[in-house]
């Protein structure tokens, strides 16, 4: 996606920001569900919720509440989202940012990292400040730079003219501007400055990113030795696989050292690719991620995205002039229903690329990420067709469950 210095975002005004139905419930025990843990499934399970915390026994005065038939996993956790619900976090004011959040809390992302796109210095630098903020609220989980250090060959849906070299001072720039709350950057690690950008985000435990690339096999080698960790979209915005120039999918896919992400809305993909990505990778190296923009959650038309026009039909977002995929309108309750029962995949590898590894790579597995007694409260009721049918955030529910 791309954006401009100023510019205004949505071509219509966000809707009203979401809010959850209750706070912070009395002890409960939510029995019956077949609960999925990292060790596995367990039919017929229970989770005890005291507090904003997942606790290991249940106190006497807690509430039961039966859940048979359906299941319970981990809250989502989305490293890579630009809006949603008519917002976005790229140019909105904070109120429309926390309406993009809580509309994906709807869907059951109960952790999210807010992505920018590319702008100029100075306005990635003011973007990075009020994203920080709400990161020091616990609104958000940090913050993805996606651009201005990528490839003009592979810039996608961002603008031309805003892109730039990977220089280290520039990097540095926009991690003194998140105040600590810099995630991810994705780079274009060929370019002059990528190499000694990689280092400099290992360096200070920011994720260094490959992505809108077209670094060639032996290029995206020399990147993960240097300490790049993170395929962003993989397949998309880079070079295809080929049997005499392999490029970067080759190396990411091969090399344990790299987590990569899957856009699983049944676009950016084939099912065969996203077959290959996890038989090749495993599941404890794949991370769901939506790529979401403003459209997520609200509905087909015309948006603005910076200097460029989105037309959004049939949940598609391309751009007007070129056709090239803006981002997605996916959310990962869809992501996650569409791995079940398209792709096949097991429920277990899927809440792993959904939640687990995802809570990984931010450093917060002993919070979120897994339903285990002590980590908060984050997690998503499905029903036996894996709709939400309820969604529960640091132990208040978001979405009341629905049962029956």
């Amino acid at each position: 996606m791309a954006t401009a210095p100023g510019a205004q975002e949505a071509a219509r005004p966000a809707a009203p920001a979401p809010q959850p139905t209750s706070g912070v419930t009395a002890p409960l025990v939510l029995s019956g569900a077949r609960v999925v843990l990292p060790t596995g499934t367990v039919p017929g399970g229970q989770v005890v919720v005291d507090g904003t915390r997942i606790a290991a026994s249940a106190p006497e005065n807690a509430r039961v509440i039966d859940v048979s038939g359906h299941w319970l996993v981990p809250g989502f956790v989305d490293i890579h989202n630009h809006g949603g619900g008519g917002a976005s976090f790229t140019s909105g004011t904070v109120e429309e940012v926390l309406t993009g959040i809580r509309t994906h809390r709807l869907h059951g992302t109960t952790t999210l990292v807010a992505s920018t796109v590319t702008g100029d210095m100075d306005f990635l630098a003011q973007r990075a400040g009020l994203l920080s903020e709400l990161a020091e609220q616990g609104d958000i989980a940090g913050i993805h730079f996606e651009g201005p250090f990528i490839s003009p060959c592979r810039k996608g849906a961002h603008a031309e003219e805003l892109l730039r070299d990977p220089d280290p001072a520039d990097v540095r720039k926009l991690m003194d501007a998140a105040r600590g709350h810099a995630r991810m950057f994705t780079l274009a690690t060929e370019l002059p400055g990528g190499i000694d950008s990689v280092r400099l985000l290992a360096e200070h435990g920011v994720i260094a990113a490959v992505g809108h690339t077209d670094a060639t096999y032996e290029q995206t080698v020399e990147a993960i030795d240097a300490g790049a960790t993170v395929a962003t979209h993989l397949f998309n915005a880079m070079p295809t696989l080929g049997h005499r120039a392999p490029g970067p999918i080759a190396a990411l896919l091969e090399d344990e050292r790299v987590t990569v992400e899957l856009i699983n809305d049944g676009t950016h993909l084939h099912p065969a690719a996203l077959e290959l990505a996890f038989r090749h990778a495993g599941a404890d190296r794949v991370v769901f991620i939506t790529d979401a923009m403003d459209a997520a959650g609200f509905g087909d038309g015309r948006y603005m995205l910076g200097p460029l026009e989105v037309e959004v039909a049939d949940g598609v977002a391309r751009l007007v002039e070129g056709g090239a995929i803006a981002g997605s309108t996916l959310t990962l309750d869809r992501a996650f229903k569409r791995a079940v029962t398209v792709d096949r995949l097991p429920v277990e590898d899927v809440v792993t690329a959904l939640s687990a590894n995802p809570a990984r790579l931010l450093g917060q597995s002993d919070s979120v990420g897994s339903l285990e007694p002590g980590r908060y409260a984050d997690l998503v009721l499905l029903d036996a067709s894996f709709d939400v049918a309820g969604v529960m955030r640091r132990g208040a529910w978001v979405v009341e469950p629905r049962l029956g």
